[in-house]
């Protein structure tokens, strides 16, 4: 019987076999031969993926190339060109990645959008440090339809900026503040509507991340608990301003199914009491590093926040006695992480081991107190892929058993 070879495949079995390939594997497969190149520039071959650009000289091949593939998502890794010949050569573009691109200005940004672009939906302009209020007019003027906005280290972001942004775009999904110091609770509520005669707000938000913002106080929840009741995932975390009081607002969005308040200093057993007394239904909390968060908080988190897939308190003043009170009712919990809580002994692990039977990762990373005995306990639990024990070191008794 003769073999059939790889080159007799119709070009659509060709092309579903490189649609599995990595980008520069693809790139190599196209080289290969005539057959395999008209394949390999099949647009289901490419669909989904990010083209990754050093924009230094001009190529007049390289935006038909990408638009023949289909490609429309484009990272730019260093931007020596102008940003409008990136606009102009992909005209359908929907997701544009300019992270990191220190040299990128309002001016630049300014010359690319200077028309509705209705095809783009996601937009990166993390650690863009020159970008400013400006640019962020332009975006809400041109860019209605954008679904994901990062701005994460945009220091010169401020109020002024998400008042643009809730006057033009009204479909955001997922906006990133993460460390835009100048961002305060005036501008938390201009997103969540809260200044009505002046802009709508972006009431469908689902993900929102204000990860060190340390101007907002409780305030600023008050504003997302009322405004953004979409909202799915919360990250609060370095955020030094708010406390126990900006919880309890927190405690009735029954849509929010993450919350991030890790190094959150001023949040307490007082607060996560609230957070259990509410309407919550999440799936992931992280308290980390928050030094007022013991005991009782777990005995709360039993009591209100069973359905915890993920559940993170390094280095909080936990014990196990902690962990006694709340292991019985978390059947749900997937990831235990307890890093650094120095409190923890095999007792815990045992507790942790004979009732958290669905785990299938945990962190004890800088727990000093467990020993060999306890790990041992630990591994046996028949889900377990991810275990970190980071320094951890077994004494020399140990070692000679």
């Amino acid at each position: 019987m003769e073999e059939t070879h790889i080159s007799c495949l119709f070009p659509e079995l060709l092309a579903m076999i490189f649609s599995y390939l990595d980008v520069r594997d693809k790139g190599r497969a196209a080289q290969v031969c005539g057959a395999w190149r008209d394949a390999a520039y099949h647009k289901s071959v490419w669909r989904g993926t990010e083209a990754k650009l050093h924009l230094r000289r001009a190529n007049p091949s390289l935006f038909p190339s990408l638009q023949a593939r289909g490609i429309r998502r484009v990272q730019i890794l260093s931007l020596r060109r102008s940003l409008s010949y990136v606009i102009q050569g992909l005209p359908d573009i929907e997701s544009l990645n300019l992270s990191g691109c220190y040299n990128l200005t309002d001016n630049g940004l300014g010359h690319a959008f200077v028309q509705e672009i209705g095809s783009l939906r996601c937009l990166n302009l993390s650690l863009c440090k020159q970008i400013t209020d400006s640019s962020l007019g332009r975006i809400a003027q041109y860019l209605k339809r954008l679904e994901v906005l990062e701005l994460g280290g945009c220091s010169n972001i401020t109020n002024t900026g998400l008042l643009l942004i809730a006057w033009g775009l009204h479909g955001l999904k997922s906006l990133n503040l993460r460390s835009c110091r100048h961002v305060s609770d005036v501008g938390i509520g201009h997103l969540a509507g809260m200044t009505r005669s002046a802009a709508e707000g972006c009431l469908g938000l689902e993900q929102l991340t204000l990860q060190d913002c340390q101007k907002l106080t409780d305030l600023a929840l008050k504003h997302i608990a009322r405004g953004l009741q979409g909202l799915r995932v919360l990250n609060l975390s370095f955020c030094g301003g708010i406390s126990d009081a900006g919880l309890l607002h927190l405690s009735h969005m029954g849509g929010l199914r993450s919350l991030n308040l890790r190094s959150c200093d001023n949040i307490s057993d007082t607060g996560i009491m609230h957070l259990a007394m509410g309407s919550l239904r999440l799936s992931g909390l992280d308290v980390s590093f928050c030094d007022k968060v013991g005991d009782q908080s777990l005995a709360y988190i039993a009591q209100g926040l069973y359905g915890l897939k993920s559940l993170s308190l390094c280095s909080c003043h936990i014990s196990d006695d902690g962990i006694n009170r709340m292991v019985r009712q978390m059947h749900s919990l997937r990831t235990l992480n307890i890093g650094q809580c120095v409190r923890i002994t095999d007792k815990g692990l045992e507790l942790i081991a004979e009732h958290l039977s669905q785990l299938t990762g945990i962190d004890l990373y800088g727990c000093t107190r467990i020993t060999k005995k306890g790990l041992e306990r630990i591994t046996q639990l028949p889900c377990l892929k991810v275990l970190n024990l980071g320094l951890w070191q077994m004494t020399e008794s140990e070692k000679v058993r």
